[in-house]
């Protein structure tokens, strides 16, 4: 079996993971979450995102958030921005690393972000270029990679184009995110090989949401394309608001007990992992959406 030695683990439970919770959460409960995960060992957390409260409440003062950010070595704490007004933000806050997001079907690009895959991809140019020249580093996500809510299987092919052209504009790194959780590993790993024809494998990511229970097996099928990035989120928040019945992102609880019984290297602590877990899903009054999390700790 090829497998990767390592894995990076990009953790979006404070930005995706809360960005659809009903329970307002502050800026003070966003920030010790942020810390317990750091405490982990994670050395990517993506801790906002500069949009409209109107429309994202759960991200409102993510300024504040960032400056007082626990800033340690050898952790990056990149923030989603969805245009320029958003990377004006960022840049005032001192960010280093900025996502954008774009999405491999149609449909779902128009009810999400109210504009055409292309419309999406010009607009992004513009911030992409100007967030490199100021010295960032992007990231961008592709949303649908494996199944939209309003058009059903996306053809692997347009996931290709538009992870060829978010790389060909200067992300460093793409996402191909499953947004909806339908897919299988036989489809997942199709999907990789034909993205992996027009971006370096060693560029990509896997952010594959759990509604059908398929994440953790996609994710090594993947990891057999040569996948060694993987994004995942604590308690397994989040959750689609476009995709009826979503649930969220793989909890990272899980994807690190993946790794560590196969011998993969993470970093990460799944103790303390699972004590930042706990923390989150005690102040919103929910039961801990891991089962490695909730095994472990009935047997303390």
């Amino acid at each position: 079996m090829n497998l990767p030695e390592r894995v990076k683990i990009v953790e979006v439970g404070p930005r995706d993971g809360l960005q659809n919770e009903a329970v307002t959460v502050p800026v003070e409960v966003r920030l010790e979450l942020i810390r317990l995960l750091a405490d982990s060992g994670l050395g990517v957390i993506e801790a906002g995102a500069f949009v409209s409260p109107k429309w994202v409440p759960q991200m409102a003062s993510s300024d504040e958030l960032f400056r007082a950010l626990p800033k340690r070595t050898g952790i990056d704490y990149p923030m989603l921005v969805p245009n320029q007004r958003g990377l004006e933000s960022a840049l005032a806050c001192g960010v280093q690393e900025i996502a954008i997001f774009a999405a491999a079907s149609e449909s779902f690009s128009q009810r999400n972000i109210n504009c055409s895959i292309a419309e999406s991809l010009e607009r992004y140019a513009g911030v992409v270029e100007r967030a490199l020249a100021q010295g960032l580093r992007v990231r961008g996500y592709v949303s649908c990679v494996l199944g939209c809510p309003y058009e059903g299987r996306i053809d692997a092919d347009a996931v290709a184009a538009v992870a060829a052209r978010l790389h060909a504009m200067g992300c460093y790194e793409i996402s191909l995110g499953d947004t909806i959780g339908s897919g299988t590993p036989l489809a997942a790993a199709r999907m990789v090989a034909a993205v992996a024809e027009r971006v370096p494998v060693g560029a990509l990511a896997a952010h594959f949401h759990d509604t059908y229970g398929q994440a953790l097996a996609n994710l090594l099928a993947v990891m057999q394309q040569g996948v060694a990035v993987i994004d995942s989120s604590v308690s397994g928040l989040g959750g689609c608001p476009y995709a009826k019945g979503a649930s969220g992102n793989v909890a990272t609880e899980e994807v690190v007990y993946m790794l560590d019984g196969m011998g993969i290297g993470s970093g990460v602590d799944l103790t303390r992992l699972i004590a930042a877990g706990a923390y989150i899903s005690d102040f919103l009054s929910r039961v801990n959406g891991s089962r490695v999390a909730r095994a472990l700790m009935s047997t303390d």
